[in-house]
């Protein structure tokens, strides 16, 4: 197991709420972004060898994502700014696995979990809202102070 650190200016848009009706008509905010060459090395070896990249947390995630979208699938090294706005049914190219806590509807991040609990498909809501259900019933904490989940 390796660890790998990326740097995530993230701003209080990410925990907006969606409030258009259609999601191509949301505008995502933008955050800036660094990826070390170190970080950017280790993750494209471990995708060449088949290892799974596990990010922590949606907005790594983004990171990462917006990364590989930039470069056909490759992890890059450097700065950016990203307003990739991640929602079903996106296709990751670099995540293969999600630790992230519980989030609220109509928020970004539960667009992106649910895009992750079923890539390309359109199904991932109802998937994470029955881990939710779930999740309540177990009486987990929601919220960034509460418990998380590992989809793989």
């Amino acid at each position: 197991m390796q660890i790998c650190n990326v740097t995530l200016h993230v701003g209080l848009g990410t925990f907006a709420p969606v409030k258009t009706e259609e999601l191509s008509e949301h505008v995502m905010h933008e955050e800036r972004y660094v990826v070390s060459e170190e970080t950017a090395t280790r993750l494209n070896t471990a995708k060449e060898e088949g290892r799974r990249v596990i990010a922590v947390g949606t907005t790594s995630a983004r990171v990462l994502e917006s990364v590989a979208a930039e470069n056909d699938g490759r992890a890059r090294a450097g700065s950016g700014r990203t307003r990739l706005f991640i929602h079903p049914p996106y296709r990751f190219r670099m995540v293969d696995g999600l630790l992230t806590n519980f989030h609220l509807p109509r928020s970004t991040l539960l667009m992106l979990v649910s895009a992750f609990a079923a890539p390309g498909e359109t199904r991932g809501r109802d998937l994470v809202l029955a881990a939710y259900r779930e999740a309540v019933a177990q009486r987990c904490r929601f919220f960034s102070y509460g418990d998380a989940m590992l989809i793989l």
